[in-house]
């Protein structure tokens, strides 16, 4: 079966549903491959600084992800021998907080319209067919599109 479709991205990763998302504020649809049968929320915990959250900001997921997560307001560097603190920053004026990936991932993929992503979709093959790109997927499905990213 083949389904033309504008815009594919391939994973659902903090950068594909962070792209869909901004895309759809856009009012332009996308469509997300994702290989694995759900979001694949594991991980650890990363730090966002103030460029981050203007980007979430600007996707419109920013406030929420704010009340789930603290302010640091500085940093402490320590050798991992001797365990002596070395140095300390101040973050004051900064915007930096620690985000759990997985909250991170829910709030994109909630903003995202039903049908957005694809699970269980891996990517086998891709050509090149005129102007378009054919995407051929694990279960013999083939998805031309105009934009893959």
């Amino acid at each position: 079966m083949e389904i033309v479709e504008d815009i594919d991205i391939v994973g659902a990763g903090i950068a594909g549903l962070t792209t869909s998302l901004a895309l759809f504020r856009l009012g332009i649809r996308s469509l997300v491959l994702e290989s694995s049968d759900r979001l694949r929320t594991t991980g650890f915990a990363l730090v966002a600084w103030s460029n981050a959250w203007k980007a979430l900001d600007a996707v419109g997921i920013g406030d929420s992800l704010r009340q789930q997560h603290l302010q640091m307001n500085g940093i402490v560097v320590s050798p991992t021998v001797t365990k002596q603190r070395t140095s300390e920053k101040s973050l004051e004026g900064q915007e930096a907080r620690y985000l759990q990936r997985n909250l991170l991932l829910e709030a994109l993929a909630k903003e995202l319209p039903s049908g957005t992503i694809r699970f269980s979709s891996r990517v086998v093959c891709i050509e090149e067919s005129g102007l378009y790109k054919k995407l051929h997927l694990a279960d013999g499905t083939i998805l031309k599109t105009k934009v893959k990213l």
